[in-house]
Order: structure tokens, then sequence, then C-alpha cells
């Protein structure tokens, strides 16, 4: 198990190391997390995480990659102030973009769930999505638990 651990963070290393802002000193926080949380329930034996981390490291790149480009090239509702004051070729364009990018989501983690499907036992993967979810209630629960 403490080899796995070593091979685990010498994966996801690259990954960690590029904090750049006091943001990214939080994002850095909750992936380390989520590494050790991923660590725990995936179970992996030493050479399923050889193969493991870095299909998830290209897979979170990609994943940040394409959430940067959706805040910086399109116009989502979140930066409107009011639906009303705006045209219905624009709301639509809102609405169009949208799915555009859910869609661009989708294929993301279609492409990924067939680079583990290729390389590792079905019930690793089924294991890996169910801890994404776990991950996701237990890092809410945490976060809520500390606001005062």
């Amino acid at each position: 198990m403490k080899n796995l651990t070593i091979i685990t963070f010498l994966f996801a290393f690259p990954f960690l190391a590029m904090a750049q802002k006091p943001d990214d000193k939080k994002r850095e926080e909750i992936e380390s997390y989520k590494i050790t949380y991923l660590t725990q329930k995936l179970e992996l034996s030493a050479e399923e995480a050889k193969i493991f981390w870095p299909i998830y490291n290209d897979y979170q790149k990609e994943q940040a990659q394409l959430r940067k480009e959706r805040g910086q090239k399109m116009i989502s509702f979140r930066k409107m102030p009011e639906i009303d004051e705006l045209s219905d070729s624009e709301v639509q364009t809102l609405i169009v973009n949208d799915f555009s990018f859910k869609q661009r989501e989708l294929n993301l983690d279609k492409k990924y769930y067939a680079k583990l499907k290729a390389s590792l036992p079905i019930k690793v993967i089924g294991k890996y999505y169910r801890a994404q979810e776990t991950f996701k209630r237990e890092l809410l629960s945490r976060y809520r638990n500390k606001r005062p």
C-alpha cells in the first residue's frame, strides 16, 4: 500500500505543481484530497495505478481546458444581468452555446471512459465513477460544515 501511494503521487504530482494564484492553492488542496480519496476508494494494484493515473491526469487537464475556454469565450447566463434585456436571438445563442458546451463535456467523458475501459477492469471503472460522486457529496459536506 505504501508503494501504491508513492506511485500515485508520482503520477499526480505534475498536476498538483501548477499553482499560480491564491485560488489555485484551494484547487490544489481539493485535488490533493481527491487523489487521496480516489486512491483509498479504488484500491488499485500497482499495475492498475500505472495505467489509471496518467489517464486521469490527462482527463483533468482536458476538463480544465474546456472550462477555461467556456469562461473566456462563451457568454453564459451567469454573466447576464437580466434575460429580459436581451433579444430573442441572443437568448437562443446562449442556450445553444450551453448545449454545445455540455455536448463537448459529454464527448470528453465518453473519450476517457473508452480509454479506461480499454485498459482496466470494468469494476475498477465502476468504483471510479462511484468514488467521483461520493467525493462530490463529501466535499460539499466538508465545506458546508466549515462555514460559521
